[in-house]
């Protein structure tokens, strides 16, 4: 389930946020997914509220099959279990843990749903000037040793772990971004 967890995961990413050469096409939303990068260094001032709660709703509003809206979000702002969760944690950054309902129904893949909520929420923090990292290797440990810590609900599995925080503008987003393969190399046209 983690290997489907981190499939769909990775798929939403190439679909969303690849950064083609610094290009824009003017418009505010493709603009912020090609500049996108995945942060990896954060300051430490913290998220305010209002941004907190603004992604937050971007998430809610992630479209899911037959809008279903089989998430819950699990906010982390203490930095000592935040370190638990990922790796270099930096005191003012927040951990948002998508979990989606265990039971599957047909027709619905509650993976690829929480990776869509996932996806806007990254999208939205980048919008508001943050730096955001989807994670699905903490997937594991949250499931089995911190499900009760976090109050994920019952009948629930953690999916993704976004972290959110404020990007040191000293680091070159562009330098810093992993290059991407050419388009020619993901893309084929069937005419």
């Amino acid at each position: 389930m983690v290997k489907k967890t981190a499939f769909s995961v990775i798929i939403v990413l190439i679909m969303g946020t690849a950064v083609l050469y610094g290009q824009t096409n003017g418009n505010s939303v493709t603009d912020v997914i090609l500049s996108g990068y995945s942060a990896r260094t954060f300051t430490s001032e913290s998220v305010s509220e209002s941004d907190l709660d603004l992604i937050l709703r971007c998430g809610i509003k992630a479209p899911s099959a037959r809008n279903s809206q089989l998430w819950k979000f699990t906010v982390v702002k203490d930095n000592n279990l935040i370190g638990e969760i990922v790796r270099n944690a930096t005191p003012g950054n927040i951990l948002i843990i998508v979990s989606g309902l265990e039971a599957e129904q047909q027709g619905i893949n509650v993976d690829f749903d929480c990776a869509l909520a996932t996806q806007n929420m990254y999208i939205a923090a980048q919008s508001l000037g943050l730096g955001a990292h989807i994670y699905a290797g903490p997937v594991n440990n949250i499931n089995t040793t911190k499900r009760q810590l976090l109050e994920i609900p019952e009948g629930y599995r953690a999916m993704t772990v976004l972290r959110v925080g404020h990007i040191d503008k000293s680091i070159d987003a562009v330098s810093s971004a992993s290059t991407r393969k050419r388009m020619e190399e993901v893309v084929n046209y069937k005419q």
